[in-house]
């Protein structure tokens, strides 16, 4: 079989798996242990990024004409490919928190929605949230002044409602006051009478 025929079911993969991807991240994993590799594999892949170790010659194929051809000068050494068409933060998150804990493994490169980014680029795009996050930000901030509105208003009402209950027993005490004043103002003039009679 020759050797074209071989290469091209791996870059036909690599084109299959690049084709809707909103990032691709070139990483280093020389100098990682089995269960390092196991481990990390296992972490994108429950994030639902692609990791694959490929040849450079092949990734250099699937790459041309695509906006990931600008990762062409970071493939040299041992390269392995982290592909997301979901969250296009979600490989430069993954691999630079688990490198945190190994340090062998390196960033090289990424294209991120269509723009290159350097390692250090890399690391600025790390640090950004994923799309849940950021959504959950946005709803919590959303609903904060909503919520707080609510409390408020509650708090009126109940205040309101306390009020509502007090007034109702100040008349029936004014009311009960009412019969005893009319007494005093009747009983006044009566006196008044019979004042003069004694002198």
């Amino acid at each position: 079989m020759a050797k074209v025929e071989i290469k091209k079911p791996i870059v036909e993969e690599i084109s299959a798996s690049i084709k809707d991807a909103q990032s691709v991240v070139l990483v280093d994993y020389r100098g990682l242990t089995v269960e390092q590799d196991t481990k990390l594999r296992k972490e994108l892949r429950e994030a639902g990024i692609t990791y694959k170790v490929y040849k450079n010659t092949m990734m250099n194929f699937a790459f041309k004409g695509t906006d990931f051809e600008a990762l062409a000068p970071y493939l040299e050494g041992p390269s392995a490919v982290a592909i997301s068409t979901t969250d296009a933060t979600a490989p430069a998150r993954v691999l630079a928190k688990f490198a945190k804990t190994a340090d062998k493994l390196e960033i090289k490169a990424g294209v991120v929605e269509g723009c290159l980014y350097d390692a250090d680029g890399m690391k600025t795009i790390s640090a950004i949230p994923s799309r849940e996050e950021l959504l959950s930000k946005l709803l919590g901030s959303i609903q904060s002044p909503i919520t707080n509105f609510a409390r408020c208003m509650n708090q009126l009402a109940e205040k309101g409602g306390a009020s509502a209950v007090e007034a109702p027993a100040a008349a029936e005490e004014a009311t009960a006051e009412a019969p005893v004043a009319e007494e005093a103002a009747a009983e006044a003039p009566a006196a008044e009478a019979e004042a003069p009679a004694e002198a």
